[in-house]
């Protein structure tokens, strides 16, 4: 290895510019912040963050794609250019409907955070070494825990308490799985196990180590049966948090386990299919995909707790994303990333309506957002559109994502095949989703608001990142090959 430390610098200055944002935005809060009002400084904090944002989008732009960096222990690659310009996006995007959202009494502090978690989402989109995904995977996950219990109410400190210790359970469980990989093959390196284990048979202690990876990957991502954590966190979570949890963090998440899948245990012997050889993982996350479509979409059929409703929809959305991870060989990454990106930005904006709707009045259950068309036609708007997206109406790009995904799926070893029958019961799966979704809008759309119900005033903020929320996903749906020419 002969590392190059100043293309290591270059690299990580988006990481530096958020850092530094984060100090300044405490440092002014320090201050100057002692004597305003808290509106003042929650807006001084997001602008402040914006900045920093936008300073790290310049960088990560001017930069491009540059191939792996520091010996290969990063890798600056155009998934990883796109992941991260995602992640900054995504992130932008809640900070601002936080600023009219949030309860929050420190805002320099929740900034901070928030940006410690993005660095995390960054480094795990360019990681291609176990102890970098490691660490950064622990980086976001530490700062969501924060983030979950913000709020400091029973229901927030509840969340935060499991999801810290469901997220401690999963740091175990893939650090185990990594020492096993690094004592079968003597590396970290991703490309390095990769070819260490071609040709191998996969013996007992192989076995083993993928599925710790595997369990702890699934107790992150929120997929069945490793779920159980998501409906609480999503219920007792400030809405801005629970936003960033399932939208970049998700994004972020997939990518790394997707790469670290393809270029590290890519060679694992597995079996032959109809018309091509999968890896010997494909059966599992198989069988996680399908055991998170069905428990996701039955169980929130019976939801009435709108964000519990939101969690479960979560779960069946990553059965879908776990579709897409394994057909990346065939058709890259680009249907797997349009599918997760687009998912974050409709759960980001369903999240900013909640948010908006609970500032004024209670918006636990679907039937708060009873006559939410009279009470706000700009959130009723909004909402329209993201939850059409989440269940894949076209011409939105929630639709253009399930297609992709199971196109690609088809195209694998065609219906006969094992990813062939798991597209066709995904489909089936989307037409149940779609009677869950139908009776959010029927309560937003149709019902009548309650008799002394007042309109829902909506921070300016707040309606500028829903509006822009919603046009994206109708650019995108539109023009889906802006996204898909990326990766």
């Amino acid at each position: 290895m002969n590392p190059d430390f100043s293309i290591l610098a270059r690299a990580l200055l988006p990481e530096a510019c958020l850092v530094l944002g984060a100090l300044l935005a405490l440092a002014v809060d320090l201050t100057w912040g002692r004597r305003a009002t808290m509106s003042d400084r929650l807006r001084t904090a997001t602008v402040i963050g914006a900045f920093a944002i936008v300073g790290a989008l310049y960088h990560i732009i001017a930069l491009g794609p540059i191939g792996p960096v520091f010996g290969g222990v990063l890798v600056l690659d155009r998934l990883a250019v796109a992941t991260r310009v995602a992640v900054l996006l995504l992130t932008q995007l809640t900070l601002v409907i936080a600023t009219g959202t949030t309860k929050a009494r420190h805002p320099a502090e929740y900034l901070t955070v928030m940006l410690g978690a993005t660095v995390g989402f960054m480094l795990m989109a360019a990681a291609r070494q176990m102890l970098v995904a490691f660490l950064a995977l622990e980086l976001a996950s530490l700062s969501l825990y924060i983030l979950a219990g913000f709020d400091k109410s029973r229901e927030s400190a509840e969340a935060a308490l499991k999801y810290f210790l469901v997220g401690g359970t999963a740091a175990a469980f893939l650090l185990f799985g990594f020492s096993l990989i690094y004592g079968l093959t003597g590396s970290i390196d991703f490309p390095v196990v990769a070819r260490q284990l071609h040709d191998q048979p996969l013996s007992p202690l192989l076995v083993v180590a993928l599925v710790m990876i595997l369990v702890a990957f699934g107790f992150k991502a929120a997929a069945a049966p490793f779920h159980l954590w998501a409906p609480d966190v999503y219920e007792g979570a400030p809405p801005s948090s629970a936003a960033l949890i399932a939208s970049a963090s998700k994004l972020a998440g997939f990518v790394l386990f997707t790469r670290m899948l393809w270029t590290g245990f890519g060679p694992v012997a597995g079996s032959v299919a109809r018309v091509e050889t999968l890896p010997g993982w494909v059966p599992v996350v198989a069988m996680i995909a399908l055991a998170s479509m069905l428990l996701g979409n039955f169980a929130a059929l019976a939801q009435k707790d709108v964000r519990r409703l939101l969690a479960y929809s979560a779960i069946a959305h990553a059965g879908v994303i776990l579709l897409g991870v394994i057909v990346v060989r065939r058709d890259g990454m680009g249907p797997m990333f349009y599918y997760a990106l687009t998912y974050g930005l409709a759960t980001v904006g369903a999240f900013g309506v909640i948010g908006a709707v609970a500032q004024s009045s209670p918006c636990a259950q679907i039937t708060d957002l009873a006559g939410l068309h009279r009470r706000s036609p700009l959130l009723a708007g909004c909402l329209l559109i993201f939850i059409l997206s989440l269940a894949g109406i076209p011409p939105l790009a929630g639709f253009f994502g399930k297609f992709g995904v199971f196109a690609a799926a088809l195209k694998v070893n065609g219906l006969a095949g094992l990813l062939g029958w798991l597209a066709l019961l995904a489909i089936l799966l989307s037409a149940v989703a779609l009677y869950y979704y139908l009776v959010v809008l029927k309560q937003a759309l149709v019902a009548r608001p309650a008799p002394k119900a007042a309109r829902i005033p909506v921070p300016p903020e707040t309606a500028v990142a829903l509006i822009i929320t919603a046009g994206l996903l109708v650019l995108l749906g539109v023009f889906p090959s802006v996204i898909l020419r990326l990766v």
